[in-house]
């Protein structure tokens, strides 16, 4: 048994000096190294997860949600952009091979914890991209807490595609509830590499007191196409 442990300790010791730092949202790099700090934070563990400590002093909780086959890099500069010493800011981590209700009812599990641990919480703002932004489109009319919240789809398809539509009984958003603002910030089919081959924009569709913005075909001199249109918005967005 002693000289079973001399020679597991080692491996064990290496193992865990081995193990993918935690993705703080101070060491996400935006500029040259977003596409390895996109890796680290797809690598967090499935559900809700805290990309900085809470002081107890914030006012606003942002939860980003990513979508289908996600590579992260996309949200490295929204997040850094739209967090501020007010905001806490999470990173939503889900199965987005599977149909978007049972994350939905996770995700509305842990933001009610969540609102419970921080008592000083005067809103909270939940934005979801494309596969992701379908998933939160689904708190407009199912909010039902006291804090209000700020709903941002950016680039989602809400109006369903057919295979989600037949697999999950999906069906797009009928109203807004009551406490809840609700935001479609759609792309511009042409330019967007996943919806332009579609036969119509996903993207489309009639929700009464929806606030509703077509992105431009530019950003930073550049197309604006599928992914950089985060960036886009939490320009748009940030405080």
């Amino acid at each position: 048994m002693r000289t079973l442990l001399i020679i597991l300790f080692p491996v064990i010791l290496f193992s865990c000096s081995n193990e993918r730092p935690y993705p703080w949202l101070a060491e996400l790099d935006s500029k040259e190294g977003f596409e390895e700090s996109g890796r680290n934070l797809m690598a967090v563990k499935m559900g809700l997860n805290l990309l900085e400590l809470s002081t107890k002093e914030e006012t606003k909780i942002l939860i980003a949600v990513h979508g289908s086959n996600s590579r992260g890099y996309e949200w490295i500069y929204p997040l850094k952009t739209l967090d501020d010493d007010k905001t806490l800011t999470l990173f939503y981590r889900w199965d987005d091979g599977d149909c978007p209700n049972p994350s939905f009812l996770s995700l509305n599990n842990s933001i009610k914890k969540l609102i419970k641990e921080n008592t000083k919480i005067e809103k909270v703002i939940i934005m979801g991209h494309s596969y992701g932004g379908l998933l939160v489109s689904m708190f407009a009319e199912r909010w039902k807490l006291n804090v209000p919240a700020e709903i941002h789809s950016v680039a989602g398809p809400l109006a369903g595609i057919s295979r989600l539509n037949l697999k999950c009984n999906y069906e797009k958003p009928n109203f807004i509830s009551n406490n809840v603002e609700f935001f479609e910030w759609r792309t511009q089919k042409a330019l967007d590499n996943a919806y332009k081959d579609l036969e119509t924009d996903p993207q489309t569709i009639d929700l009464e007191g929806s606030k509703v913005r077509r992105l431009p075909e530019l950003y930073r001199g550049k197309r604006l196409g599928h992914n950089w249109s985060i960036s886009w918005v939490a320009d748009e967005i940030k405080p």
